[in-house]
């Protein structure tokens, strides 16, 4: 997720370990910026899963907010390899957008149906104040959507 804000490039990557074949579904969210969105400078683990919660397995940010000193992240979690592909979405805070923290011990979102998944949140700010938000949630036969709304 790459955003311009601030006169700089700031970018969260969700990154997997790949040491230990049988663990490559964790994951956490790491944070970068740019001066010209060419040349990064990392500065280490933005977020990861809090232990023994819903997002333990891993973290991956999908969509940032900035409001003044406040930074607002949404992010895909799951608690276990099981849930991979239906992650449920998060909220994370901060004042340092290298270092968020979770808001809540659990999901902000998530589908009804089986699985519950509600991942890859983005929104879109429009002109008239609104916002468009998408996001990939679970349906009923266990498939996949895009869907959109207005807010």
């Amino acid at each position: 997720m790459i955003i311009h804000h601030g006169g700089l490039w700031h970018l969260w990557a969700s990154c997997h370990p790949l040491a230990d074949p049988l663990q490559t579904d964790q994951m956490t969210t790491e944070y970068a910026t740019s001066t010209d969105g060419l040349t990064w400078t990392w500065h280490g683990t933005a977020l990861s899963g809090t232990p023994g919660q819903w997002d333990s397995r891993g973290t991956r940010v999908s969509a940032v907010r900035f409001d003044g000193d406040v930074v607002t992240a949404y992010y895909d979690g799951r608690a276990s390899v099981a849930e991979n592909y239906e992650e449920r979405t998060g909220v994370a805070t901060g004042s340092d957008p290298a270092a968020l923290t979770a808001v809540a011990d659990q999901p902000l979102a998530f589908s009804p149906y089986q699985g519950g998944g509600l991942r890859y949140l983005d929104i879109v700010s429009l002109p008239d104040g609104r916002h468009r938000l998408y996001y990939e949630m679970t349906r009923r036969d266990g498939s996949h959507a895009l869907v959109t709304e207005l807010r």
